[in-house]
């Protein structure tokens, strides 16, 4: 019995890839490698990273902070244009029906730049994790934290394997891109100025936009789904996008009313 599951887990895993071409990509022939690396990041996050640093004072990585949040403002703000462009300017897709580009498509390239760019960003912003680890910033290291980092990585390596590249996707990849350039943004100053940290009043902004986010990504699955039920879009993938982004919304709002509506109120009293 435990051979069988295996082999299907096996077969799941080494299926061929909705894109052959997008497969030949780093890291998108099989799940293993990304599997993997998803398995040493929850060791290293949830267990084995602090039991080497207990006996470990912080480590200073200012300098590599700095130079990470400058990399991710640069790569976030330069994919997100490349998104925005092909979204809203010369748009490539019909936004009331966002089915993949066909194989033969000649904006396909352009499409799978972008597919492919999204997922080894959200691999890379696994190391905000790392770094708290180093730091020694375990309260940093919540359940949203750890939630969101991981989920963006392993769906949006799966939906690109069965169903293919771009899509409806690429209004997740065009909102989340715009927001982490302005939330690296912020890092990188906080990190270069430690002392403007409580003094920067849009933080909490950064927060109101992943809602905002949220909130758009289900509206624009549900506009499809009343309005344009001949969409051939997967019906699965719309519910997947609805539920992720609806657990997104309500664990970011519990997480903005905890940080900044509450202490407000209790400042009041």
């Amino acid at each position: 019995m435990c051979i069988g599951m295996l082999s299907k887990v096996f077969k799941v895993f080494d299926r061929p890839a909705a894109d052959p071409i997008g497969a030949q990509l780093p890291l998108m022939g099989s799940a293993w490698p990304v599997t993997i690396l998803m398995l040493i990041y929850f060791l290293i996050v949830l267990k084995y990273g602090k039991k080497c640093m207990e006996n470990r004072n912080p480590y200073d990585i200012t300098k590599i902070i700095i130079g990470y949040n400058l990399f991710q403002v640069i790569y976030n703000g330069v994919l997100f244009c490349f998104c925005f462009y092909n979204y809203v300017i010369d748009p490539i897709y019909d936004l009331s029906c966002m089915t993949i580009l066909p194989l033969d498509h000649p904006s396909k390239n352009i499409e799978r730049t972008i597919t492919y760019a999204f997922i080894v960003n959200k691999i890379i912003d696994l190391l905000d994790t790392i770094f708290f680890v180093l730091r020694k910033s375990y309260k940093q290291i919540t359940v949203l934290h750890v939630y969101h980092h991981a989920l963006m990585v392993y769906y949006t390596w799966w939906v690109h394997r069965i169903y293919g590249v771009g899509g409806q996707f690429i209004t997740t990849a065009m909102l989340n891109t715009w927001i982490h350039t302005i939330m690296y943004f912020y890092y990188m100053i906080s990190a270069i100025y430690p002392g403007l940290k409580d003094r920067l009043w849009w933080k909490k902004y950064i927060t109101i936009f992943q809602i905002i986010q949220f909130t758009i990504i289900i509206s624009h699955s549900l506009y499809i789904l009343i309005f344009n039920p001949e969409c051939k879009y997967p019906l699965i993938l719309h519910f997947m996008i609805i539920s992720i982004a609806f657990t997104f919304l309500v664990m970011f709002t519990k997480f903005y009313i905890k940080t900044y509506v509450k202490p407000r109120n209790q400042k009041k009293h």
